[in-house]
C-alpha cells in the first residue's frame, strides 16, 4: 500500500527548483508521485514503503543542493550553513527578502529599473534565473509588460550598478533612468522603418522586373543582407543570449526562421543554382512584419499601464517655499520636512502637510475617486498632488519623497503589477518547454513532407503551391517556426493584472499584490468588523426622549440643552456627540460649575445651583426613574442603542439614545456580495443587542458579539478549517491579526495605519460597496486571464498544425512564412486587446 510523506525543503526559488527536486525524487525506484512548492517550502512524496526507505528522500534533496532545515542565524544576524547539510545559501544567495522578525540587524536595499530587449515570458525568466545565481540577491521580480525589474539585495555584497550588470550579462539592457523607454522606442522604430524602407523596394523590383533577371538574385541578396544586419541583428543577439542562459525564447524561433530563409538562399545563390527559387524577399518580409507586430504590441501594452503613468504624472515639479525673509520657487525635490509652502488657488499641492493658515476646498479625486471637493481649514492635513481649488493656503511639510501618500500608492501599484499570480506559474512552465517543442515540430514537418509525404500527390488543379518537394518542406518548417507565439502565453496574466490593478486604482481600491486579484475572486466567506466598517465609527444622537416629570419647561430642545450643559465638561465620544447634536439645532450651551467625571459611569455638575447628572444607568443608584422612561429605555436597549440618562435634582428627566450609524451603502454592499454566492459574517466587540441590531439592518445573520481581537483570528481560522476561503474586512488595530490570518485582508482606508499595512486590499474611499467592487474586479480579471490563456493555447494548437501543412492534402491550404509572421503578432495583440476590454466591462462598476 502506498504512503504519503511531506518534507519541509528550504532554498527552492522557482519552478525550476521544484522541477529539479521532483525529477530527482521520481527517478528513485518505488516513488510513484512527487510534488513540490517553493512558496510553501514543502515537498510531498507518494511511495511504496516496501521498495524504498523514506530516509533516502532526505539524502536526495540534500544532494540536489537544498536544505531540510531553515538557515541558522549567527550572532550578527547573518545566515550560516547547517553542519552536515548543504544549505542553498552557500551556493546561491538569491533568497526571498526576510521579514522584520527574521532579518535582525541586516539592512537590505531595493531598486527598480527599466529593461529593454525582452520579447516573451522566457526572457523575463532568463533574467530572474541570472539573478538567482548572483550572490547577494535576496528577491527578484521581472515584469514583462511593464518592462521593469524589482530587486532586493544585500548592500554589503553589491550595489545598484552591479544589479544592472547582471541584466547586461544576461543579454539585455537596463537603466535606472525613466527616459530609457523613449530611447528603446526610437531604436525599435528605426529598425522597423529601415526594414520597411528596403522591403518595399524589394517587392517593387520583384514584381516590376525593372532589374535584369540575371542581376535580380544579387540585388535581392544585397538588400536582404542589409535588413538582416540592421533590423534582424537584435533577434540574433537575443537568441544568442537566450541559448547562453539555457532558455529558449521567441527570438530563437524568429532567428531560426529568418536565418533558414536567408542562409538557404545564400547557399543556393552562390553554390547551387541562382535560377532556382530564393527566399531573400521572405526573410526581409518576415523581419518587417514581426517588427510591425512588436510596435503595435508595445503600444497596446503601454495602454495597460496607463493608470500608473497617469499617477506618476500627477506630482507638480515646483513649489513656493517661504522663509523668514522671502518666498522662492524651488524644485519639489528641494523641499524638506518642516518647510512652509504657499499654494495658490487652482494649483496642485506639492507636498503632504498640515495647513498653517488659510482655508480652501481641495479636490481629492485622485486619492479617493470622489468628485466632491473637501473643505479644509487650519490644522487639517492635505495630500500632495491634490488640487487646491478656492483659496490661498500655507502648508507645513510633514512628508516628502518616498514617504508621501502618492509615493506610497505608486509603490503599492508597482508591487501589485510586478507580483506574479499563482496562475502565471502555468504559463512559465509551458513557456519553458514551448520553444524546444516547436523546433521539433518544425523539423518533423520538414522531414514528413520531404522524406515521407509527397506534396505533388495533393497538388490541386491550377495551383503553383509546390515548386519542388524540398522547397515545399522547407517553407513548412519556416512557417512553423515563425507562427508559434510564446509571447501570448507570457502576456496573458500580467497584462490583465495591470489593467485590473489600474482600474482599482482609479476607483480608490488598492491591491497591494497582483495575486490578491486572483485570491479575492475565490472567496467563499467575508467577515466584517462592525465599528468603523459597517458603521461610521463615531456615535451620533438618534433619539431624545423626555419624561412627563420634566420640571424645566417642556419639549426635547430644553432637555437636550440640559444634557449638553453637563456633557460639555467631558471629552468622551458619547459626550461630544450630545454636544454636537445640541449645536446642530442651534442650542446654546449653558455654563456649569463643580464638574466631576466618574470614569466609565458619567459626569455631574451644578447648573444655576442645582445638581445635574448624565451617564449610564449604573450612575443613577439613588435617582428615581419614571416608569415611562424605563419602558422606553428597555425598548431602545433591545435595539442595540447606547443610552445616556440625565437627572436634575435627583429626578431622571429623560434619556438620550446614541448609536454608531450604519453607512448608507453597507446593506447594498452586503446584499451584492450575497448575490455573488459569498457568505457574510459579523464580528463585533460590542454587546449582543448592538451586534444583532446592526446585523439585522444590513442582512447578516451569522453574528458573533463581544469578540476580543484574539477571538477574531480564532473565528477566521474556524471557517478556514472547514475549507472556506475567508476574507476579513476591518479598520482598527484590533482587526490587524484577523486581517493577517485571512486569505484576503481588506482594510478600510480611514482606519489605522496598522490595519492598512496588514490588509492585502485597501479601500481608500471608506465605502463598503468597494468590497463588492474589489471582488468583482478580481473575478473579472481572473476570467480575462483564463480567456487570454484559452486564446493563446487555442492559437498555437490550431495554427502550428496548419503551418505544418495539415490542411494541404484536403484543401490545398498552406501558410506562406510571411503570412505566418502576421498571424503570430496577431495572437499577442488579441491577448493584450482582451485585457484592455476589462476597462469597457468596468464602466458600469
Amino acid at each position: 500500500m502506498s504512503e504519503s510523506m511531506n518534507i519541509k525543503v528550504y532554498g527552492m526559488m522557482c519552478t525550476h527548483c521544484e522541477n529539479a527536486v521532483i525529477k530527482a525524487l521520481v527517478a528513485q525506484p518505488g516513488v510513484e508521485h512527487a510534488a513540490a512548492s517553493f512558496e510553501k517550502e514543502e515537498v510531498e512524496v507518494m511511495f511504496d514503503p516496501g521498495t524504498v526507505d523514506p530516509v533516502r528522500f532526505e539524502h536526495i534533496i540534500i544532494e540536489e543542493g537544498y536544505s531540510l532545515t531553515p538557515p541558522a542565524k549567527t550572532s550578527d544576524g547573518e545566515e550560516s550553513e547547517i553542519p552536515g547539510q548543504v544549505s542553498v545559501s552557500s551556493t546561491n544567495d538569491a533568497q526571498p527578502a526576510r521579514t522584520s522578525d527574521e532579518a535582525g540587524p541586516e539592512t537590505l536595499s531595493e531598486v527598480s529599473f527599466d529593461i529593454q530587449g525582452m520579447t516573451c515570458a522566457n526572457c523575463s525568466m532568463a533574467i530572474e534565473k541570472a539573478f538567482n545565481r548572483t550572490q547577494g540577491v535576496k528577491k527578484v521580480t521581472i515584469n514583462l509588460p511593464l518592462e521593469k525589474g524589482f530587486v532586493t539585495y544585500d548592500p554589503a555584497l553589491m550595489d545598484d550598478r552591479a544589479v544592472l550588470g547582471v541584466v547586461t550579462q544576461a543579454g539585455y539592457s537596463a537603466s535606472l533612468e525613466q527616459s530609457s523607454d523613449d530611447q528603446a522606442g526610437r531604436k525599435e522604430a528605426f529598425r522597423f522603418w529601415f526594414a520597411l524602407g528596403i522591403t518595399v523596394p524589394m517587392m517593387v523590383i520583384m514584381h516590376t522586373r525593372i532589374v535584369p533577371m540575371s542581376a535580380m538574385p544579387y540585388v535581392m541578396f544585397v538588400m536582404a543582407s542589409l535588413v538582416q544586419a540592421v533590423s534582424g541583428y537584435a533577434f540574433y543577439e537575443g537568441a544568442y543570449y537566450s541559448v547562453k542562459n539555457r532558455m529558449a525564447n521567441m527570438d530563437v524561433l524568429v532567428s531560426l526562421g529568418i536565418s533558414a530563409a536567408y542562409f538557404y538562399s545564400v547557399f543556393s545563390l552562390f553554390f547551387l543554382d541562382p535560377s532556382k527559387p530564393l527566399y531573400f524577399d521572405s526573410s526581409a518580409m518576415l523581419i518587417t512584419f514581426i517588427l510591425i507586430g512588436k510596435m503595435l504590441e508595445a503600444n497596446a501594452k503601454g495602454k495597460t499601464s496607463q493608470a500608473l503613468k497617469n499617477l506618476l504624472a500627477l506630482n507638480p515639479d515646483r513649489a513656493r517655499r517661504m522663509t523668514d525673509t522671502r518666498e522662492e520657487e524651488v524644485p519639489v525635490a528641494h523641499i524638506e520636512v518642516g518647510d512652509r509652502v504657499r499654494i495658490l488657488a487652482g494649483e496642485k499641492i506639492p507636498v503632504d502637510g498640515v495647513i498653517l493658515s488659510g482655508s480652501t476646498s481641495v479636490d481629492e479625486s485622485m486619492l479617493t475617486g470622489e468628485p466632491v471637493p473637501v473643505d479644509k481649514i487650519e490644522g487639517d492635513p492635505v495630500t500632495g498632488a491634490t488640487l487646491n481649488q478656492s483659496g490661498t493656503i500655507v502648508v507645513e511639510t510633514t512628508r516628502i519623497g518616498k514617504d508621501t501618500v502618492l509615493s506610497g500608492i505608486i509603490k503599492l501599484v508597482e508591487d501589485a503589477q510586478a507580483d506574479k499570480a499563482p496562475i502565471q506559474r502555468l504559463a512559465d512552465q509551458v513557456s519553458n518547454v514551448f520553444v524546444p517543442i516547436v523546433v521539433l515540430i518544425s523539423l518533423g514537418a520538414f522531414a514528413a513532407w520531404y522524406g515521407i509525404i509527397d506534396p505533388f500527390e495533393f497538388v490541386h488543379s491550377g495551383s503553383d503551391t509546390v515548386n519542388s518537394r524540398f522547397l515545399f518542406a522547407f517553407e513548412r518548417m519556416i512557417a512553423v517556426l515563425v507562427i508559434a507565439c510564446p509571447c501570448a502565453l507570457g502576456l496573458a496574466t500580467p497584462t490583465a493584472i495591470m489593467v485590473g490593478t489600474g482600474l482599482g486604482l482609479t476607483r480608490g481600491i488598492l491591491f497591494k499584490r497582483g495575486s490578491a486579484l486572483e485570491q479575492i475572486s475565490r472567496l467563499d466567506r467575508i467577515l466584517f468588523d462592525k465599528t468603523g466598517t459597517i458603521t461610521h465609527g463615531t456615535p451620533s444622537v438618534t433619539g431624545v426622549y423626555t419624561s412627563d416629570a420634566l420640571k424645566r419647561g417642556s419639549g426635547q430642545n430644553d432637555f437636550l440643552a440640559l444634557a449638553a450643559a453637563v456633557e460639555s465638561n467631558s471629552s468622551h465620544p458619547l459626550a461630544r456627540a450630545v454636544v454636537k447634536a445640541a449645536a446642530d439645532k442651534g442650542i446654546s450651551i449653558q455654563e456649569t460649575t463643580s464638574a466631576i467625571e466618574s470614569s466609565g459611569l458619567g459626569i455631574e455638575c451644578r447648573l444655576e445651583g442645582q445638581s445635574l447628572k448624565a451617564g449610564s444607568i449604573r450612575f443613577f443608584d439613588n435617582e428615581a426613574i419614571p416608569d415611562d422612561l424605563e419602558s422606553r429605555a428597555a425598548e431602545l436597549e433591545a435595539q442595540g442603542q447606547t443610552l445616556i440618562y440625565v437627572a436634575l435634582e435627583g429626578m431622571v428627566q429623560g434619556v438620550i439614545a446614541l448609536s454608531d450609524e450604519i453607512k448608507s451603502d453597507s446593506r447594498e454592499a452586503i446584499t451584492a456580495l450575497q448575490r455573488q454566492g459569498i457568505a457574510t459574517g459579523l464580528l463585533s466587540g460590542d454587546t449582543r443587542a448592538a451586534a444583532d441590531h446592526v446585523g439585522s439592518q444590513v442582512g447578516i445573520t451569522d453574528i458573533e458579539a463581544r469578540v476580543m481581537p484574539e477571538d477574531k483570528i480564532s473565528f477566521v481560522k474556524k471557517w478556514q478549517e472547514t475549507g472556506n476561503r475567508v476574507g476579513m474586512v476591518g479598520d482598527g488595530i484590533n482587526d490587524a491579526p484577523a486581517l493577517a490570518q485571512a486569505d484576503i485582508g481588506i482594510a478600510i482606508g480611514s482606519g489605522t495605519d496598522v490595519a492598512k499595512e496588514t490588509g492585502d486590499v485597501v479601500l481608500v474611499k471608506n465605502s463598503l460597496f468597494d468590497v463588492y467592487r474589489a471582488v468583482w474586479l478580481g473575478k473579472r480579471t481572473v476570467k480575462t486571464i483564463k480567456q487570454n490563456f484559452f486564446w493563446a493555447f487555442f492559437y498555437n494548437v490550431l495554427m502550428i498544425p496548419v503551418a505544418a501543412g495539415i490542411l494541404f492534402p484536403a484543401f490545398g491550404l498552406v501558410f506562406k512564412p510571411e503570412l505566418a509572421s502576421i498571424a503570430m503578432w496577431f495572437s499577442s495583440l488579441s491577448v493584450v486587446g482582451n485585457s484592455l476590454l476589462l476597462k469597457h466591462h468596468a464602466r458600469t462598476l
